[in-house]
């Protein structure tokens, strides 16, 4: 059975994609992997090849989607297909950075202080205002950030912080890409997916309507569609 890995996002698990793993669970062996606590990316490649497939197709929203460029630049020949979601392949800028640290202080003294940060600060921003079930949307990702708690909050934003620039490495992806978005993503805009569907060979860039941050939960279905057309690429 052909294998299939789904990285989440920041502060988000498995739940993140519950209508993909339901959508895709009886065709392929799924996989979402747990970050932990590592705070550098090569630390945290090391140990998802350790305990991934020997091969799979790839998909990744967000800070999975960064984690999905680094597991292909280290391991290519263990990448089928590589789906990038609402991603973005620049460093972090100086100024995100910094507004970070911020956050990372007051969780650490006051974790109690995390499921406001994700409330106010973080989701809102997420999600498009076309998305029917916004409000149910937003309460879920708030969960999953509650549940996995401020050390895993501390250790994604560090994550974040310290990734490497790897747009150099786009033009070195020989795996057929996805790359989707949602129309009203803020976070990481049209401009960010351009520029890597301009650089990866046999890439196709997707545009999901009525959606943000978040495409899996806002539009499950087109979301789907976009990857079964996707895990059907160089099956002809």
């Amino acid at each position: 059975m052909e294998q299939l890995v789904f990285l989440p996002g920041l502060m988000c698990d498995q739940r993140l994609f519950a209508p993909q793993l339901e959508h895709f669970g009886k065709c392929y062996g799924l996989h979402v992997p747990d970050y932990g606590l590592h705070q550098t990316m090569d630390g945290l490649i090391d140990d998802l090849l350790k305990q991934l497939p020997s091969r799979f197709s790839l998909a990744g929203l967000s800070l999975g989607g960064i984690v999905a460029l680094a597991l292909v630049r280290r391991a290519p020949e263990r990448i089928e297909r590589l789906a990038l979601l609402d991603t973005n392949a620049k460093a972090e800028t100086d100024a995100v950075k910094k507004a970070r640290d911020p956050q990372i202080d007051e969780v650490r003294h006051n974790p109690a202080a995390l499921e406001s940060i994700i409330r106010e600060e973080y989701k809102p921003k997420y999600l498009s205002d076309a998305c029917q079930n916004r409000g149910a949307v937003l309460n879920k990702v708030v969960t999953m950030a509650v549940d996995l708690g401020p050390q895993r909050f501390i250790a994604q934003s560090r994550l974040l912080q310290n990734r490497p620039d790897q747009v150099l490495a786009l033009s070195l992806i020989q795996a057929p890409t996805l790359i989707l978005m949602g129309r009203d993503d803020q976070l990481c805009p049209l401009d960010r997916h351009e520029l890597m569907h301009k650089r990866i060979p046999h890439s196709v860039l997707k545009i999901i309507e009525g959606a943000g941050h978040l495409p899996t939960l806002e539009q499950p279905n087109s979301t789907n569609r976009a990857l079964e057309e996707w895990l059907a690429s160089g099956n002809e």
